[in-house]
């Protein structure tokens, strides 16, 4: 035997590498076992201290917008997901090469040293694969296949892999005689070989992450052309309100496919079968209860068009959008379950591992706090929750779970996963105005021949409302605009300010001001702990 060196080690350990993770998330698309890539990041994030989470987050929101990589929450996504890729292959590297460079010493006198090198290489794959095991069965709930699936998955994986990298080391490390020539046989360099392990880690690579892909734009675009929104669109109750929006406003009603999505998981979220799903009640209730998706869904309904925002939402950031909610009260719930006198909140808690505490005084003077499970006309989607998440008007995206899987009522409040890492208690959404397009190409003309600009973009207060939005020019004064009829007293506000052209650099700012007469805060704050404040602007060359 003969030791490889520590380049060809680390050379072989990269070749190696790649072609598990691409197997592994081929695997998890196609048959819908675990993924240990990024269960292995959730577990980081979870247990990561909250200041150094929420750097990590700002730092990684703040690179997406000054990039303008494109929607954030997509993006941001797709930057989790890498990360948890780079993070598991670093480590499956860093092992790989501890393996190549300890196993000739220890197999140095084996009589038997090709099949002793597989055997080692087998009893590494299933070591090393053991924690990733355990991790994707304790964390993993995106998976669709059954758990005995993924644990026999992941340990004939992981132990082809080490039988792949055992016998690699035994072609690359046992002792060649003097080279004879068989009939018509040219025996292989290592170099030969090397490119052989090459190509063929780069085809099942390229072949495994490529169909992978595929199949998931396929059911991306399935989805979205299920949940496009266009009957409910089409239908808006404001849709003949005189006031247009601006063109190049972002559109009043939000798609489900566009809908942003933010949460704690790397992945697609849990997923959670009807057939066998109940939500469970209890704590301090005369009724405990197990409710399955169809007695939820039998109770007395409501809709409403509801506007939510992520607390993280930077100023005139796009992690905002409107759709139509379906539910029912969360007060029939109370009815059924009938709390103790001595509860006053109610711990909700998700198949994520997300928790929030929800006072149950606000759920008795708000009969439109919602238990929801459909977003625009149809049942919610695995990546915004189904079947189960609640709307509490008036709040951050932070303050209400999805994958609703347990709701236990208490004496006392608690804090919940977010407050936990650092953010408000509340979590009370502040008013915010935007200006989403200065639309220079779509000039009015009036009868006099002046030259119109349309400015537009939206403003939000909650439940508050909003009153007035007012624009101004260059530092002038401030001029009141067009309001639209929102779509309900929860939904943002379209504004429209049609300015008299001048040619030249000009700023634009907005500000607006609740239903109450109180002022949206000037004050540049950022969005932790509670939420952005400021006035937007954006300078224009026109």
């Amino acid at each position: 035997m003969r030791r490889l060196s520590i380049p060809s080690a680390l050379l072989v350990a990269f070749l190696l590498t790649f072609p598990l993770v691409a197997v592994l998330y081929l695997a998890a698309v196609l048959i819908g076992v675990a993924f240990p890539p990024f269960n292995l990041f959730d577990l980081v994030a979870r247990l990561l201290p909250g200041n150094l989470l929420t750097f990590g987050i700002d730092l990684m929101v703040d690179s997406i917008r000054a990039l303008n990589l494109g929607a954030t929450d997509d993006t941001a996504k797709l930057a989790e997901q890498t990360m948890a890729v780079a993070m598991f292959a670093g480590i499956t590297l860093g092992a790989a090469l501890i393996y190549l460079q300890t196993a000739p010493g220890l197999l140095a006198r084996s009589a038997t040293f090709s099949r002793d090198s597989r055997l080692s290489g087998i009893v590494f794959g299933l070591v090393f694969g053991t924690p990733f095991l355990l991790i994707s069965l304790s964390l993993d709930r995106a998976a669709t296949a059954p758990t005995l699936a993924t644990a026999v998955w992941l340990i004939a994986a992981f132990g082809l892999w080490g039988l792949v990298l055992g016998q690699t080391l035994y072609l690359l490390t046992r002792q060649m005689p003097e080279p004879t020539r068989e009939a018509g046989v040219t025996p292989l360099s290592r170099r030969q070989f090397l490119i052989q392990i090459g190509g063929a880690a780069a085809t099942i690579t390229l072949f495994g992450t490529g169909l992978a892909a595929l199949i998931n734009s396929s059911r991306a675009t399935a989805t979205e052309l299920l949940s496009a929104g266009g009957d409910i669109a089409a239908r808006l109750p404001n849709a003949n309100d005189p006031v247009q929006p601006a063109p190049g406003t972002r559109p009043e009603y939000t798609p489900l496919g566009q809908h942003y999505r933010i949460d704690i998981n790397t992945g697609s979220g849990p997923a959670l079968d009807e057939e066998t799903y109940r939500l469970a009640v209890n704590g301090l209730v005369e009724a405990p209860l197990e409710l399955t998706l169809e007695e939820i869904r039998a109770l007395p309904s409501m809709e409403q068009f509801v506007t939510m925002s992520c607390i993280s939402n930077r100023l005139a950031g796009d992690l905002i959008s409107t759709t139509l909610w379906m539910g029912t009260s969360m007060q029939n719930l109370l009815d059924l379950a009938r709390p103790l006198p001595e509860a006053t909140h109610i711990r909700i808690t998700a198949a994520d591992g997300f928790d929030e505490y929800v006072d149950l005084a606000t759920i008795r003077g708000d009969e439109t706090v919602m238990l929801a499970w459909a977003w625009d006309g149809q049942a919610l989607t695995q990546r915004h929750g189904f079947p189960l998440r609640i709307h509490i008007p008036n709040h951050y995206g932070m303050k209400q779970p999805k994958w609703i899987t347990g709701m236990e009522f208490v004496s006392e409040w608690g804090e919940g996963y977010w407050v936990r890492r650092g953010w408000d208690r509340d979590a009370l959404v502040r008013a915010t105005s935007v200006i989403d397009t200065v639309a220079v190409d779509m000039m009015v003309i009036d009868a006099a021949e002046n030259r119109f600009v349309p400015i537009g973009g939206i403003a939000w207060a909650g439940t508050r409302g909003i009153a007035q939005v007012e624009v101004q020019v260059d530092g002038g004064e401030w001029q009141d605009t067009q309001l639209r009829r929102p779509l309900s007293d929860r939904a943002w506000v379209i504004w429209r300010y049609d300015w008299q052209f001048e040619p030249g650099e000009h700023t634009f700012a907005v500000r607006c001001v609740e239903a109450d007469g109180t002022p949206q805060i000037e004050t540049v704050e950022g969005v932790r702990p509670s939420g952005a404040t400021g006035i937007h602007s954006v300078s224009e060359t026109l």
